[in-house]
C-alpha cells in the first residue's frame, strides 16, 4: 500500500520536471517517492517494537535531507517552489499511515484512506495547468468577496436565534440567513463559471451563465450594445432569451433545496418555460451570423455583503407581506404579492413559497405565485429590451418571451389538475 501510493505521487513528479531547468533542480521521481513512503512505512512497523521516536527521527532525517537538497538548489541559483518538497513529506506520512493499525483499525478503511490521499495529492499536483490560469482570472476583489462571504456562512448565520418572530411569526432569522447563502451561492457557481471560462467564449456563455448571475444584468448590457448595430442585434437577443430561459432552471432548484414538493408541483410550468425559451434560443443561435462579436459582458462578482444583506431585507419583506397577504385576503392575496415581488427579484418570491407551502398556503396556490412572479420577471426584462435597445433586437425579445410566456400559462393547467 505505502509502495502504490508513493509510486503514484512519484509517476506525476516524473512527469512535471521541468526539462529546461536541469537535473539539479529535480528532487525525484517514480523510484524515489516509493522508496519514501517505504521509509515511513518501515519506521511505523519498527516504532511498534522501539516506540515513536523511531518514526520521529526518520521523519527529522527526511526533512534534513529535503533542506540540505533546498539549499543546494538555492546556492546554484535555481528557481524552485516547494511544492516536491511537500510531496515528499506528505509520501513519508502515507507510508507510516498505511501500517498504523492504532489510529485506523480496519484495514480496509487504512487502504481507502491511504491510497485516497494519494490520489488526492496527485491529482493537486497535477492541476496547475488548470489553476494557474484561473488563477490569474481572479483579482483581489473577488477574494474579498469570497472571504466575507464565508464568514457570514461560517460565523454568523449559524448562530443566528432560530424562533419566530414579527407580523404572524413570519419571520426567522436562522431561516432568512439560510435563503440569503442558498441564493448567494447559487449565483456564485454562475460567476465562477465565467471567470473558469473567460467572458472571451461569446455572448452564448454569457447568456447561459448570466442566468445563473443576473439575467436582469444580462439584460440591461444587451439592450444597450443592440443600439445602433444591426449586427449585434441577434446575439444580443440571444443572450438575453437564454439568460432568461435558465432563470425558471434556477429558480427551480433552489426551491428544490428547500420544498422539494413544491419544485414538484413547480417543475411542469418552470421546465416548459425553459423549454420554449431554449428552442427559441436554438433557433437564433441558427440564425445568427456574428455569434460572440463585439466585447465581452463582465458580470460583477455576485458575492458581496451589501448584496447579501439587501437581498436578505427583500426576502425578509416579501415573506412578511406573503403571509399576511394569505391570512387576510387568501390566494388572491398571495397572487398580488407575487406579482409585486416578481418584479424586483424571483428568488425572494419563490423562496417565500417554499416557506409557506403546505401549512399557510396551499400547493397549488404557492406554485401559481411563483410562476406569476416569473410572469412579471419576464414583462419587467421585455419592457426593459424595448426601452433600451434596437427595434429589431426588441422584437426578438419580445417574440420570444411571449412564447415563454404562453407555455407558462398554458402548463399551469398541469398545477390544478
Amino acid at each position: 500500500m505505502a509502495v502504490v501510493a508513493g509510486l503514484l505521487i512519484g509517476l506525476e513528479r516524473e512527469q512535471s520536471a521541468p526539462a529546461d531547468k536541469g537535473p539539479e533542480s529535480f528532487l525525484g521521481g517514480a523510484r524515489t517517492y516509493p522508496l519514501v513512503a517505504l521509509t515511513g512505512a518501515l519506521s511505523g512497523l519498527l516504532g511498534r517494537a522501539f516506540g515513536a521516536p523511531v518514526v520521529v527521527m526518520a521523519f527529522a532525517a527526511v526533512v534534513i535531507f529535503l533542506a540540505v537538497a533546498y539549499v543546494d538548489v538555492v546556492r546554484r541559483g535555481t528557481e524552485r517552489g516547494l511544492t516536491s518538497e511537500a510531496a515528499f513529506l506528505i509520501t513519508f506520512l502515507l507510508g507510516a499511515l498505511s501500517v498504523a493499525h492504532d489510529i485506523i483499525p480496519q484495514g480496509g478503511r487504512r487502504v481507502f484512506t491511504v491510497l485516497g490521499a494519494a490520489v488526492a495529492v496527485t491529482a493537486l499536483l497535477s492541476s496547475k495547468p488548470v489553476v494557474q490560469p484561473l488563477i490569474r482570472r481572479l483579482s483581489r476583489e473577488d477574494v474579498v468577496s469570497v472571504l466575507k462571504f464565508l464568514v457570514v456562512a461560517l460565523l454568523l448565520v449559524p448562530w443566528l436565534p432560530d424562533r419566530d418572530f414579527g407580523p404572524l411569526g413570519a419571520l426567522n432569522l436562522r431561516t432568512i440567513g439560510w435563503m440569503m447563502l442558498l441564493v448567494a451561492g447559487v449565483s456564485f457557481v454562475g460567476y465562477a463559471a465565467t471567470r473558469m471560462l473567460g467572458p472571451e467564449r461569446g455572448l452564448t456563455v454569457t447568456g447561459f451563465v448570466g442566468g445563473l448571475v443576473s439575467s436582469t444584468a444580462v439584460t440591461l448590457a444587451m439592450s444597450s450594445r443592440s443600439k445602433g448595430n444591426v449586427a449585434m442585434e441577434r446575439p444580443a437577443a440571444l443572450a438575453v432569451v437564454l439568460a432568461s430561459s435558465i432563470v425558471f432552471v434556477r429558480v427551480l432548484v433552489v426551491v428544490a433545496f428547500v420544498d422539494f414538493k413544491l419544485a414538484t408541483a413547480l417543475a411542469v410550468p418552470m421546465l416548459a418555460m425553459a423549454a420554449v425559451g431554449l428552442g427559441a434560443c436554438a433557433f437564433l443561435y441558427r440564425r445568427s451570423a456574428a455569434m460572440g462579436s463585439g466585447e465581452p459582458l463582465h458580470l460583477k462578482n455576485p458575492v458581496n455583503l451589501s448584496s447579501a444583506f439587501e437581498f436578505a431585507l427583500i426576502f425578509a419583506a416579501v415573506m412578511a407581506g406573503s403571509k399576511l397577504a394569505s391570512h387576510y385576503l387568501g390566494s388572491a392575496g398571495v397572487y398580488a404579492a407575487a406579482l409585486v415581488a416578481g418584479s424586483a427579484d424571483m428568488d425572494a418570491i419563490a423562496l417565500s413559497m417554499a416557506e409557506l407551502a403546505g401549512d399557510q398556503v396551499p400547493f397549488a396556490v404557492a406554485a401559481t405565485a411563483v410562476v406569476l412572479a416569473g410572469f412579471t420577471n419576464t414583462v419587467v426584462k421585455g419592457g426593459m429590451a424595448v426601452a433600451l435597445g434596437s427595434w429589431g433586437y426588441a422584437r426578438i425579445v419580445v417574440t420570444s418571451f411571449a412564447a415563454i410566456l404562453a407555455a407558462g400559462g398554458l402548463s399551469l393547467l398541469a398545477v390544478w389538475r
